[in-house]
């Protein structure tokens, strides 16, 4: 019989429905226990994980037996994926699966911020009434600007779009004829990274990590916004300077910033300090793909992925 281990957290019922007749071990706390999980991977089939955990180094060595392993979620950099293929073990991301959910999370920020008026309820409620302060914008007319044009960028272009936003991106691996760039909704402008940067009132990045786009949006790239622009990170931490952009925040000169990854995950307290008290900045916790639907989607393509890889691999 199969054995999977699941290191991170995942919907139950996909294991159930899917994962049933197989050995699993289902413990969301090995993530933070690395020498329990290497131990328990000694004899397992198949690994499941999210990005926390880092297969990679002695956790793959000490998995003699790994046949496969199931990503909830699309990002790799936390699976050392060349080695895995050196010695035949799958990786399948649940693309597709969460990108709704990072679109809708890249929408709603960006109207939080230009808005700026969700944090008034302590003031109001004391008697306080500053409504002149809280005069913000509107996100009809804005340029947003994508820094990568995946499924997940096309489908906050798509949202973004119906609320009335201008759509330019960034990416060079999308050719010129590609039917991405007209879309139904309507055309979304190519340009360099540089004008985009320059041109757009919202950013969002949509990136791998890689050697490239480690910090792609430095002080440099920051300066070069429009004043009073918004940025917002839900790829991955080490794409954004985070110290640039709570000093760039702090000037005046960005409007607003959300960032929901970090170079460091989770993030420290010490980390942490730098980016407390910085105005219009927003932190989640790498929450932007993980609805209570989102999760059912991708744990149940995951299972589904790493139950065929078993059976039929």
């Amino acid at each position: 019989m199969p054995k999977v281990v699941i290191s991170e957290f995942m919907d139950e019922a996909a294991i159930a429905a899917d994962l049933a007749g197989f050995d699993t071990l289902y413990d969301p706390g090995l993530v933070d226990r690395p020498d329990a999980l290497a131990a328990v991977l000694g004899d397992a089939d198949a690994l499941i994980v999210r990005n926390r955990t880092q297969v990679r180094g002695p956790l793959l060595a000490a998995a003699a037996r790994l046949r496969v392993v199931g990503r909830l979620g699309v990002g790799l950099d936390n699976i050392d994926v060349p080695v895995c293929e050196a010695r035949g073990i799958a990786v399948y991301p649940a693309t597709g699966a969460n990108d709704g959910a990072v679109a809708e999370y890249v929408v709603a920020t960006a109207m939080l911020l230009l808005r700026g008026a969700y944090g008034a309820s302590a003031a109001v409620a004391s008697g306080a009434w500053p409504r002149n302060a809280l005069m913000g914008r509107e996100i009809a007319g804005k340029r947003l600007g994508l820094v990568g044009f995946g499924s997940i960028a096309r489908e906050t272009a798509r949202r973004a779009a119906a609320l009335g936003m201008a759509l330019a991106a960034h990416d060079p691996f999308v050719a010129d004829a590609d039917p991405a760039w007209t879309p139904a909704y309507g055309p979304v402008q190519r340009r360099d990274l540089t004008t985009l940067i320059a041109e757009s009132d919202v950013l969002s990045l949509h990136v791998p990590l890689t050697a490239e786009t480690r910090g792609l949006i430095d002080a440099a790239a920051l300066a070069r916004m429009p004043a009073g622009a918004v940025l917002i990170n839900a790829a991955r931490g080490g794409v954004v300077d985070a110290a640039a952009v709570a000093a760039a925040l702090r000037s005046g000169h960005l409007g607003g910033a959300a960032l929901d990854v970090f170079d460091r995950e989770p993030l420290d307290a010490a980390a942490g300090a730098a980016l407390a008290g910085v105005p219009n900045l927003i932190l989640t916790p790498h929450i932007a793909g993980v609805t209570q639907e989102s999760n059912v989607r991708v744990s149940a393509v995951i299972a589904a992925a790493v139950r065929r890889h078993l059976t039929q691999g």
